[in-house]
């Protein structure tokens, strides 16, 4: 199924029409599973859909292998009964394991002469050479440009004149015991890891239009664990980042400022929630069953205004999106992001969410669904589900990246490295 790149490295390859991707979202609230046939070169049409309750997960990491082996297992074989298909590989998401990005730029003399694809060669492998930590695994590796002597902005330094030549490059690496923990668990369900994309590159993928990651906007998925964010820029992944707050930590708060059951907190926050108050909520009462009350017995409720559960919700939300305009500025890429943020992920559906955000942020804000891929239905189409489509997208873009496997990428660990994959591809 692979083929091998320059240094030995793999490649996966893109399927051919009439073939067969499957994705793998494993996030917090729930483990997502869609498998999609190839229909025309980069046109995929869903056939297969299986959804489950994530357990064993938390904030995106594992916790219990069992369960979260259950979870994927089940979303998997839903998937495959629908499709009326057995898949062995799969392209996964990772959340886990704290997602970094790092830019690097490796440079080499050139002896004044003109730029060979040789020299690109050595500029790219210098960048073998350089570490990211330790314990730090390689997820991807996407060229953003080159230098010469110093000019920055050139795409294509082939044929021009000069001293040192740059490779300008956007590492993505992540703890590799999280992505071990991943692979184990993906392969206890006898199945095997394609590749890996980190979750807001996906969530970027699926819902930003092309003339937003080419002149710059940042995209801001709102998950059950977590909030991702992706920038792009120049049609390139630039940044990524992680804000510990989501969907589950509103819930949450509900639960414990009305003191009623998780479960009812979050049917509260789905049928009367918003992220912003208005006059008529001090005028509306809901009714909110209690921890521990017998509620067959019409006792064991409480009646409050709408408004004292919006307030709870809006000091979150305000919380998160606070969170989000300070990791966004502290990027250094606030000024490519411009006036521009798309809002996806589950949580994003919150009614007024995208007024609070708009508020917050100071930019333009809109909320997107997937939108590329088709026999997505209603139920699996809305922001929840943009990670999962994302990954089908990355399968078969043209890749303009490293792409890595599972394996491949435990075993880069510290190590930024194995770009003969993206010569081959751009050369």
């Amino acid at each position: 199924m692979f083929g091998m790149g320059l240094n030995g490295a793999k490649k996966p390859k893109r399927p051919a029409r009439g073939g067969i991707v499957t994705a793998l979202d494993v996030g917090s609230t729930k483990v997502c599973c869609v498998i999609a046939r190839m229909e025309e070169p980069g046109s995929l049409r869903v056939i297969g859909v299986g959804h489950q309750i994530a357990t064993g997960i938390r904030a995106g990491t594992i916790i219990d292998m069992e369960a979260a082996e259950t979870s994927v297992g089940a979303a998997v074989h839903a998937a495959e009964q629908m499709a009326g298909e057995t898949v062995h590989d799969l392209v996964v998401n990772l959340s886990m394991g704290q997602p970094r990005s790092h830019a690097f730029t490796a440079t080499v003399p050139v002896s004044g002469q003109e730029v060979t694809d040789g020299d690109v060669r050595r500029a790219m492998a210098h960048a073998r050479t350089l570490q990211a930590g330790p314990d730090q695994a390689l997820i991807h590796t996407i060229p953003l440009g080159f230098t010469l002597d110093g000019s920055r902005g050139i795409r294509d330094p082939k044929g021009m004149s000069g001293h040192a030549l740059g490779a300008q490059l956007h590492v993505v690496t992540a703890a590799a015991g999280a992505i071990r923990t991943l692979h184990a668990c993906i392969a206890r369900c006898h199945l095997n890891i394609e590749s890996i994309v980190v979750s807001p590159f996906a969530s970027g993928l699926a819902c930003l239009v092309e003339d937003e990651m080419e002149m710059g906007a940042a995209c801001v998925d709102i998950g059950g664990g977590g909030t991702t964010i992706s920038i792009f820029a120049e049609g390139n992944l630039v940044w990524t980042g992680f804000v510990p707050l989501g969907g589950r930590h509103v819930t949450n708060d509900i639960a414990h400022g009305l003191a009623t059951p998780l479960a009812h907190a979050e049917r509260l926050k789905v049928l009367y929630g918003s992220a912003r108050s208005n006059p008529a909520d001090e005028r509306e009462m809901i009714e909110v069953p209690q921890i521990g009350e017998d509620e067959r017995s019409g006792s064991g409720s409480a009646s409050h205004p709408r408004s004292f559960l919006v307030s709870i919700i809006q000091a979150r939300m305000e919380e998160l999106f606070e969170e989000v305009r300070a990791a966004i500025e502290q990027s250094g890429h606030a000024r490519l992001v411009g006036r521009r943020v798309v809002l996806t992920g589950g949580a994003s559906q919150l009614p007024n969410t995208r007024d609070l955000a708009a508020q917050i942020l100071d930019k333009q804000v809109r909320i997107a669904r997937p939108t590329r891929i088709a026999g997505l239905n209603e139920a699996h189409g809305g922001p929840a589900f943009a990670t999962v489509a994302g990954l089908l997208l990355h399968a078969v873009r043209n890749p303009t990246e490293l792409m890595v496997t599972g394996q491949e990428a435990v075993a880069s660990t510290g190590l930024l490295g194995r770009v003969g994959l993206w010569l081959r591809e751009n050369l």
